[in-house]
């Protein structure tokens, strides 16, 4: 059997143009990087302005489990599916992170035969988007200690700056370290950290920002530090912008590349959805709804993160009205629910599967919560048997979703018909009443406490003193307005990983709260989650290599 990267190898690519022009782009509104990547112009952007949208529809799923869900293989084969149906479709993604790359997961391009492609350039600087993103965010830092050694003009507080830095790289030793030791002229000695790209203010900020002067905007509203009065100092104070802005110039531009079936694919931004808000730029998402008559986007991880910070961030913030919810499951990772090992999920096992299925209604009342229809999809394994796949089928039909089984890993396309017809079935049957989880007049605490309790299943939120303090000066700031982005694991729907299902009887303690006021929302993290992963006992990186003639291996 072949790997993922051996089938992506073997894939006869076309000319980017020529998935171009399914969009109806011309090759003069593309900035070519090579044959097979090309970015979208500003011009081309500009005036694809007065198009009318397409539909646009979500891919998430329900909790991860180290059964796999395969959540971007069935967004990428349900994007192959609607072209063989002869649907004009672009599929919209997130870039890939080097951290999972070269630490748990491997590659982030889909899997088997449906995945995007150059898959290694994707995994691995792709355009550079995020290298400029970190330069970004380091040249603010670098400006920001500058500042200081320089004579501190605007009284920074060095033990009150909010501001690091970031790598794309799992580097659990960089989480707290101490700068500026040595000479008088090496800087100022301070504690200072890192955070992982994916998971910057800038990313962010990147991801939502509508244009290019709203991204400057957001840039000099970014809070480096308070002063010695307790008030904010901005990116805009250290006349950081303009040389930010220069860095992210081309990197705001959307990415084009395709799938092994060569399905138009706009793949921009990545923030995790676990620390971050989790979903692609909108402006990848907003063009490819001029563009195209039905859009498929994912969110990261279970729809307790990355659909609710789709709904509640990004739709909310720029007027996004997703038609439909395709939630993405397997039988073997219902089972792991249920109590199954690992080495036993080939097994039929009935009684597990009714015990684990609970994590899947769970994620189906979340998602009905805000109006929009659901479609629940099983990604297919030859162990499941027809006794348990006819159970989950009456269980959500049950529930008024339509459900559809998927076998796009190993057929494509092919694979994804019988999706693509229900999701098309929906989309003519059932109107999407689109509504937000919560309103912006809420409290901080209000709008925290709403996700935790509708959302996640908690009873109770607890909060640290340091997260009672930082809510407190943060509505004083006057941003109590903001939407809150919800740092929480995503293994499991409560703060800790190991409750699996659907807990009860669970609370939700708030450890760390600080607001991102350029990207427009208030962090709140839970329990022991870290803004910079580490790596595991056994890297994906020891898999990778080179061979003599260039041809990478190991790249999941």
């Amino acid at each position: 059997m072949l790997t993922d990267i051996e089938i992506a190898q073997q894939a006869e690519m076309k000319h980017i143009r020529e998935i171009a022009a399914k969009l109806d782009i011309s090759e003069d509104d593309l900035e070519l990087y090579g044959k097979y990547k090309a970015k979208l112009s500003n011009q081309l952007i500009a005036s694809v302005q007065g198009n009318k949208d397409g539909k646009l529809i979500l891919v998430t799923a329900i909790n991860p489990t180290p059964a796999g869900e395969g959540k971007t293989t069935v967004t990428v084969g349900l994007g192959e599916a609607m072209g063989r149906l002869g649907k004009k479709s672009v599929i919209a993604l997130r870039e890939p992170s080097l951290g999972p790359c070269f630490g748990i997961k491997g590659g982030a391009a889909g899997g088997g035969y449906a995945q995007v492609v150059p898959m290694e350039d994707l995994n691995l600087h792709f355009t550079g988007d995020f290298h400029a993103i970190t330069s970004a965010n380091n040249l603010l830092a670098a400006m920001m200690d500058n500042h200081i050694h320089q004579g501190n003009d605007l009284g920074i507080d060095v033990n009150r700056i909010v501001l690091k830095r970031c790598l794309d790289m799992n580097d659990r030793a960089l989480r707290s370290i101490v700068v500026g030791l040595g000479k008088k002229a090496d800087g100022v000695p301070r504690q200072d950290g890192f955070v992982i790209t994916v998971a910057s203010e800038i990313m962010a900020i990147l991801c939502l920002a509508s244009d290019f002067n709203d991204l400057k905007d957001r840039l000099g509203r970014i809070i480096v530090a308070y002063n010695y009065d307790n008030e904010p100092v901005t990116a805009s104070d250290l006349k950081a912008v303009g040389a930010m802005a220069a860095l992210l110039k081309d990197a705001m531009k959307p990415n084009l590349i395709q799938t092994l079936e060569h399905t138009p694919a706009i793949v921009h931004g990545g923030p995790f959805a676990n620390i971050a808000h989790g979903c692609n730029s909108v402006m990848a998402t907003k063009t490819a709804l001029k563009l195209a008559d039905y859009v498929i986007t994912e969110a990261g991880f279970g729809a307790d993160l990355g659909a609710e910070k789709f709904f509640d961030i990004k739709c909310r913030m720029n007027g996004l009205k997703p038609d439909a919810v395709v939630l993405v499951a397997t039988v073997k990772a219902l089972k792991y629910n249920g109590g199954v090992p690992k080495a036993e999920l080939g097994e039929e096992n009935l009684d597990a599967l009714k015990k684990g299925i609970v994590n899947l209604e769970k994620h189906i009342e979340n998602l009905q919560q805000y109006g929009v229809p659901v479609v629940v999809t099983l990604n297919r394994f030859i162990t499941d048997t027809e006794a348990e796949l006819d159970f989950v089928r009456e269980f959500c039909e049950a529930r008024n979703c339509d459900f559809a089984l998927a076998n796009v890993w190993e057929k494509g396309g092919e694979g994804g018909i019988e999706l693509a017809n229900a999701l098309l079935n929906t989309l003519e049957t059932k109107k999407s009443a689109f509504k937000v989880l919560y309103e912006d007049e809420l409290t901080i605490k209000e709008k925290i406490a709403c996700v935790a309790t509708k959302i996640y299943g908690a009873d109770e939120v607890t909060y640290s003193p340091e997260a009672e303090r930082a809510i407190k000066k943060i509505e004083e700031m006057g941003f109590g307005s903001f939407p809150v982005c919800m740092a929480k694991n995503q293994y499991s729907l409560s703060d800790d990983p190991t409750k699996l299902g659907r807990p009860e009887n669970f609370g939700i303690n708030i450890r760390e709260v600080y607001v991102s006021a350029g990207a427009g929302f208030v962090v709140a993290i839970t329990g022991t989650i870290m803004t910079m992963p580490g790596l595991p006992k056994v890297p994906a990186a020891e898999r990778i290599d080179v061979s003599d003639d260039g041809i990478i291996k190991g790249l999941f």
